[in-house]
């Protein structure tokens, strides 16, 4: 009997150490951080779905805390960037460009 990971993984997109504090870069267009923020959000997104569809596939006890804590650190990236988005929505409706 051989157990594989793989069967239960998805696919991960590969992110540069510095693409996080892209984010953070001062530069004149803002609504490329914008777009940015909302693609990372999709990301996430994707990445939390991949998480839960890993957990419900899963049977080996070791292997379901990693999912769980997995899935937990995503939820926490999702919240994260659905707050910088609200705040930077937030800042646009009230001074408009």
């Amino acid at each position: 009997y051989k157990f594989s990971i793989s069967a239960y993984t998805c696919k991960k997109t590969k992110q540069k150490a510095g693409d996080f504090l892209k984010f953070f870069k001062t530069s004149s267009s803002s609504p490329d951080g914008y777009k940015m923020l909302i693609d990372d959000l999709h990301q996430t997104t994707a990445e939390l779905n991949c998480a839960y569809q890993n957990l419900e596939n899963v049977v080996e006890p070791d292997l379901i805390d990693y999912y769980i804590y997995q899935a937990k650190a995503v939820q926490m990236r999702y919240k994260f960037l659905l707050g910088c988005v609200k705040k930077l929505e937030g800042s646009y409706t009230k001074n408009p460009l």
